[in-house]
């Protein structure tokens, strides 16, 4: 049941009402009924010390993968819902490529019963723009958008054909949703193992390069441009797709984009050792690429961090290296690996950092229960952390089904203490509260 709960004393940082201060937060039921200094817990109360700590809107992922249907071994619906509150998710975006693939209102619809049932985290399903994600007959987005779907995408493959993404587009602007697209270029990638460099020469892997993202990209600014659709560019890895955003922006273009933690942070380099847990899809890329990525996201330009959380079985990642899956575990480490690796060198400040997964992610989305403002009568929907405590990723057991994550080993910091959805605890002093 939701709680009454007073968060005494902690930085309040909310970008989209413009706070960023200590203050007392006050829960009622499933609203947040005062902000300010000196507040008093009324009877029954949980009261909480959050000296040091941050108060914040829950964070929003555009982009993870759930698995279920279809991928149970990989993930469910419960258990990357648990991941998402440990790593202080309130609400992801589920990837449409299960079994079946979500390219119709009823699979839509299991998958939404399913969160509801966890009672985790809101689970918004996105929809395929194809068929069986096959790119070449578009689903029924008008049947999808009235059930709800805001965002469509056929992630893990590329729209091929600029004719089909030109109709997406047009869909999208006749119903408010977004087209989301994976870019790249097939004929470029064939047999791709990592990033085109002189570390796939030195290793002796076939290389995807960065153009092949780049060119799809502009394509799709391009036919964005003609149709005035709204198109999202996720998981970019390459300086050419940042710089293309960046004039499409400018040129008034409705483009949005996001980069993962693993991109903004880990390059190619670190493939010498055939770590499978490094191998994604778009691969690592080298200093360059990372640093334009970087750039991107403190100007604005890139909008939010994804996870793209991509859980595998455990024999998916410990085979050779050409045999392994792609992708890497993200919702426990998201906040994390962005405050040790961006806010603490002054990369990107607390705030750019908490718009960047809340507030612009839950704008695309089109989600006004999410990213706040943290102010009286808004939904209690919230993650509480503390910025300074460290911990080493995996040395815990993680909540996610998949172990596969790029930062195993590693030492981070901030760690997730409360996780709140509309005043009821799915985090509470740090385990999960259901």
């Amino acid at each position: 049941m939701p709680k009454r709960a007073l968060f005494r004393g902690g930085r309040v940082v909310d970008p989209a009402g413009g706070f960023d201060s200590v203050a007392d937060v006050l829960v009622e039921d499933e609203l947040i009924a005062d902000v300010g200094p000196g507040l008093s817990a009324p009877a029954g109360a949980d009261v909480f010390d959050a000296d040091g700590l941050i108060v914040a809107p829950g964070l929003v992922d555009l982009h993870a993968h759930l698995r279920e249907p279809g991928f149970e071994h990989k993930e469910t619906v419960e258990t990357g819902s648990r991941a998402a509150a440990a790593g202080g998710f309130t609400a992801v975006c589920a990837m449409p490529n299960t079994d079946p693939v979500a390219d119709n209102a009823a699979v839509v619809a299991e998958v939404r019963a399913l969160a509801d049932k966890a009672g985790l985290c809101d689970v918004l399903p996105a929809g395929s723009i194809t068929r069986g994600l096959e790119g070449e007959s578009l689903t029924d987005i008008a049947e999808m958008a009235e059930a709800g779907v805001r965002l469509f995408t056929d992630d893990g493959r590329s729209v091929r054909s600029a004719r089909v993404m030109r109709l997406a587009l047009e869909y999208a602007k006749a119903f408010d949703v977004v087209i989301c697209q994976h870019a790249q270029e097939d004929d470029l990638t064939q047999g791709w193992q990592m990033h085109e460099g002189q570390y796939s020469a030195l290793l002796g892997l076939a290389g995807y390069p960065a153009e092949a993202e780049e060119i799809i990209a502009a394509r799709d600014i391009a036919l964005a441009r003609l149709t005035g659709g709204r198109l999202h560019l996720t998981h970019l890895s390459a300086a050419g797709s940042v710089d293309a955003v960046r004039r499409a922006k400018d040129a008034g273009v409705r483009v949005t984009a996001d980069a993962t933690p693993h991109h903004l942070t880990l390059t190619d380099d670190l493939l010498v050792g055939y770590d499978t847990n490094l191998k994604m899809n778009p691969p690592l890329r080298s200093p360059e690429h990372r640093d334009a990525l970087r750039a991107g996201l403190a100007q604005g330009v890139v909008d939010a961090v994804a996870t793209d959380h991509a859980p595998h079985a455990v024999e998916d990642k410990e085979c050779e290296f050409d045999q392994a899956a792609t992708g890497t575990t993200g919702l426990e480490t998201a906040l994390a690996v962005v405050l040790t690796e961006l806010v603490e060198p002054g990369l990107l400040t607390l705030s750019d950092a908490v718009r960047r997964l809340s507030v612009e992610p839950a704008r695309v989305l089109g989600l006004s229960d999410h990213g706040g403002p943290i102010g009286p009568g808004r939904p209690a929907t919230l993650t509480v952390f503390d910025p300074s405590s460290s911990w080493v990723v995996g040395e815990r057991p993680l909540r996610s089904i998949g172990r596969n994550s790029a930062f195993l080993g590693r030492t981070v910091h901030g760690r997730v203490l409360h996780t709140m959805l509309r005043g009821t605890y799915t985090v509470r002093e740090g385990e999960p509260a259901r």
